[in-house]
């Protein structure tokens, strides 16, 4: 497969800025893989498509506030830091990016808050726009984390073309999530509602959870035509004994095994041994996944739509088929979709 199949015209007021006003309430389009056929409905129907027995599997981490700004020492300049990473808890160091790069080298210092109380220095360089901060924080970790976090905003996608409100806090964010270590959220476990998620509970359909946590190589610009060429980024990734036998068990008594987001989608693949079963899998995946690609574990996918020339398109893709995925985004531009984490949803059966 080539990059260039992964384009689309999608008219920018296509792109989500808000999330839909309740989390259950958004558009769904649903996709038959065996007929082709798709349907509109409204998310909260999801339940209709599944059964007593069929499983649930979602992504629990955690976005926790990654962006935020500083002033470098005698200068002043304004210096935007995306935290990605924490690195080391005792001596409380960070791999970051930091905008703009070329006037941060090694030895400066970085104040943060309006007192400038939060100071880090800079120790490394690890990549062009990359450095590891180290914050000097006298105190207790948890009381750091909750003065560094206390700084930052809700980390939204640069395509979201607005500064983060309050509410983005609480949407920006699964109801579900615990695991923090996220810089980007699982969208499309966004729209499911308590009140939806007891449903499914009253029917019999199961619920259970690994961890992914999603970070910026989701949105990096992929820069080659040859997709067997891009390597993507390395995410940590938990999936537990409990987790594998019941998805185990689940697609040995044939029913159905859905992964909510392509997150889980990777996870799942990336945890799958040989003879097509899940095992237990503690660590960091780079699993680049796109068309043709066999997937013996999960027969749904609930997912977003996602902008052009993204991992997330070609995820999808390679789950529903090419043709039928890219028929089906046309037909989502045609009737008005929202695209992005706050846009609608689609539903490959």
């Amino acid at each position: 497969m080539k990059l260039s199949q992964f384009k689309f015209n999608l008219p920018e007021e296509l792109i989500a800025q808000y999330p839909a006003e309740e989390r259950d309430q958004a558009r769904m389009m649903v996709v038959h893989r065996d007929t082709g056929e798709i349907e509109h409905r409204i998310f909260k129907e999801i339940i209709n498509y599944f059964d007593d027995g069929d499983l649930f599997v979602f992504n629990n981490t955690r976005v926790f506030p990654a962006r935020l700004y500083g002033n470098k020492e005698k200068t002043g300049a304004r210096i935007e830091v995306f935290l990605l990473r924490e690195l080391n808890a005792d001596n409380k160091l960070w791999d970051v990016l930091v905008e703009p790069a070329r006037k941060i080298r090694i030895g400066n210092k970085l104040y943060f808050g309006e007192d400038e109380s939060m100071v880090a220095e800079v120790i490394d360089n690890t990549t062009s726009r990359g450095r590891t901060l180290r914050f000097l924080y006298d105190g207790p970790h948890d009381e750091f984390k909750d003065a560094l976090f206390a700084l930052g905003q809700t980390p939204l996608p640069a395509y979201i073309k607005r500064e983060p409100e309050e509410s983005d806090a609480e949407r920006y964010q699964t109801i579900y999530a615990t695991e923090e270590g996220a810089v980007v959220a699982p969208a499309a476990g966004m729209h499911f509602s308590r009140e939806l998620l007891k449903r499914m509970e009253i029917k019999g359909i199961g619920q259970d959870f690994l961890t992914l946590h999603s970070g910026l190589g989701n949105f990096r610009e992929i820069d080659v035509e040859d997709l067997t060429k891009h390597r993507t980024d390395s995410e940590q990734m938990s999936v537990t004994q409990e987790l594998v036998d019941r998805v185990n068990a689940v697609k040995d008594a044939e029913h159905k095994v859905v992964a909510v987001g392509t997150s889980v989608l990777r996870a799942i693949a990336s945890a799958t041994s040989m003879g097509g079963h899940m095992k237990v899998y503690e660590g960091w995946t780079n699993k680049f996944i796109f068309p043709p690609y066999e997937f013996t574990v999960t027969n749904a996918l609930v997912s977003n739509f996602h902008l052009p020339y993204s991992t997330m398109l070609m995820m999808e893709a390679a789950f529903g088929g090419y043709d039928l995925i890219m028929h089906a985004y046309e037909v989502a531009v045609k009737e008005g979709y929202r695209f992005g984490a706050y846009g609608d949803a689609l539903l490959i059966l």
